[in-house]
């Protein structure tokens, strides 16, 4: 199962903010998307999700179309976003943030369960945590219950907005590992969008450069981490 981004444009208003741009997740996989603020990155997570409207091209599962099904419907379909800023309920508990993330499975997910045990077995900072408020949180912690939440709603495709932001070094690390676990627990399309680009690059298999809201480098990751043009334009930046 695939899902497939096809010549797709979106944007705000007037402005359109990304054009043609042709990404493929599939299972298993961690595609990174590159670039520095204001290239598009968090507009073509949005358009994916249904957050944005296309406006041309097509966004199709396993060649079924889905770019006319709202927010909604996609995340039934099983297409989850981890926004920027990780969007937690702060006055419930870190049980219960993740709790309704099981609640929006709606039965597809039959083994969401285990992989949230495989996940709170691998970072227990989380069990710790699990009776206390998620705003009281930190902002690594949040993260990982953020993270946590969408693997609870069995996603088959994860879009994940900027999951380093605001993090340290280290927490970083620690939030990327866990997105590496999930790929490999849950057999999800990932789709990371990211600043890091080192980071992210060494974490994928697939990479995409967006440069004024158009894919201008595609590769593996590899391919994308060791060439001189894009260390030269991104990679001096990372920590």
């Amino acid at each position: 199962m695939s899902l497939n981004v096809v010549d797709v444009s979106s944007g705000y208003g007037r402005a359109t903010v990304i054009s043609a741009i042709n990404v493929e997740l599939t299972p298993g996989r961690i595609s990174a998307v590159v670039g520095s603020n204001g290239a598009g990155k968090s507009t073509l997570a949005r358009t994916v999700c249904g957050l944005i409207p296309c406006r041309s091209g097509s966004i199709a599962v396993e060649g079924t179309s889905v770019h006319k099904l709202s927010a909604a419907q996609r995340a039934r379909a099983g297409i989850v976003m981890v926004p920027e800023g990780r969007r937690l309920f702060g006055k419930l508990t870190v049980g219960d943030n993740i709790r309704l993330g099981a609640c929006a499975a709606s039965g597809r997910g039959k083994a969401s369960v285990q992989h949230v045990d495989t996940l709170l077995d691998a970072f227990p900072i989380l069990r710790e945590r699990w009776s206390q408020r998620a705003g009281q949180l930190s902002g690594g912690e949040q993260q990982m219950v953020a993270l946590t939440r969408a693997v609870a709603s069995a996603p088959k495709f994860l879009l994940l907005d900027e999951p380093s932001l605001g993090l340290s070094p280290r927490l970083t690390q620690e939030v990327f590992r866990l997105i590496q676990l999930i790929a490999q627990e849950t057999n999800a399309g990932i789709l990371l969008i990211e600043q890091m680009a080192e980071d992210a690059l060494r974490l994928a298999q697939d990479g995409h450069v967006l440069e004024r809201g158009r894919i201008t480098i595609s590769g593996s990751a590899d391919e994308l981490r060791t060439s001189p043009d894009v260390r030269a334009a991104y990679l001096g930046r990372t920590h």
